[in-house]
């Protein structure tokens, strides 16, 4: 696999992966990725999720999706054959449709079935600055293509007591794929998300959070937000929805973070910071 550095003309590809579900990884990719792409920068977002939110979410249809990322990881169609731009310019984005959910099983036989995705990502590479993938809540073949695929992980963990459990999970997962499929992996950093300032609790999760994982953590937190919520159903990101709601004010922080991590000396931070060996 190629080495990520900042700047070389290939893109960074970052999965948003948790094996816990609700903890906003689909809101992530599709705010983040709005976000970057307002900035100025070329931006692929590919839907791994039967569920199909993100591609919802991006205002595409998922019910009147003709072909899908399955059929580059079955059918082995060209990923670019599948792109399809979005109402926010210079974001893109690889659908997902309800036959995502028969992948599991079908690449069961498959000849490497782990690496289906990374192989077809490759030939996009330099079309874009930024290629986020938003991951099934569960370690599936999808989230083990996704992982495989990518140079690093941002990991979305909600303010909430089991936050910590969830986290080693996620670490226990990075440190499989490291070890047998993508040695190269790194985690880019953990988003505190759901934060409600009104409660103990968020607070001393994000506490305790900063305490064991430091600057792994993005300085950056997603507050509990109505508009955040709303705006899914509408087909739109934050950024189009309501950009003046705290919200909006923070996943722009977050992409702007985002790529100050990129330039902070070229590698996604380790997957050491988790624990996961090197």
């Amino acid at each position: 696999m190629h080495r990520f550095r900042a700047g070389d003309g290939v893109a960074e590809i970052v999965a948003c992966a948790n094996q816990k579900g609700g903890v906003g990884k689909t809101t992530t990719v599709v705010n983040l990725a709005a976000y970057l792409a307002l900035e100025g920068r070329r931006v692929l977002v590919l839907d791994l999720d039967p569920q199909a939110n993100a591609t919802s979410g991006l205002g595409i249809d998922k019910n009147a999706v003709a072909r899908s990322l399955y059929h580059a990881l079955i059918e082995e169609l060209p990923l670019a054959d599948l792109v399809t731009s979005t109402s926010v310019p210079g974001l893109d984005l690889v659908p997902a449709s309800r036959s995502l959910a028969g992948v599991e099983v079908e690449l069961v036989p498959a000849d490497q079935r782990e690496r289906r995705l990374a192989k077809a990502l490759a030939p996009l590479s330099a079309s874009y600055d930024d290629i986020l993938l938003d991951c099934p809540p569960s370690l599936g073949l999808l989230t083990v293509n996704g992982l495989t695929a990518s140079h690093s992980v941002l990991v979305p963990i909600q303010c909430e007591y089991y936050a910590l459990e969830g986290l080693g999970q996620v670490t226990a997962t990075v440190r499989l794929v490291r070890d047998h499929l993508n040695p190269e992996l790194k985690i880019k950093g953990i988003l505190l998300t759901m934060f409600d300032a009104r409660t103990t609790l968020s607070a001393d999760v994000s506490a305790e959070v900063r305490r064991h994982l430091g600057d792994l953590v993005f300085e950056a937190v997603i507050p509990r937000n109505v508009r955040l919520a709303e705006a899914p159903s509408y087909g739109r990101p934050i950024c189009f929805y309501d950009p003046g709601s705290r919200g909006a004010d923070a996943y722009r922080a977050v992409a702007a973070e985002f790529v100050r991590r990129n330039h902070a000396g070229g590698d996604a931070l380790p997957a050491a910071a988790l624990g996961v060996p090197a």
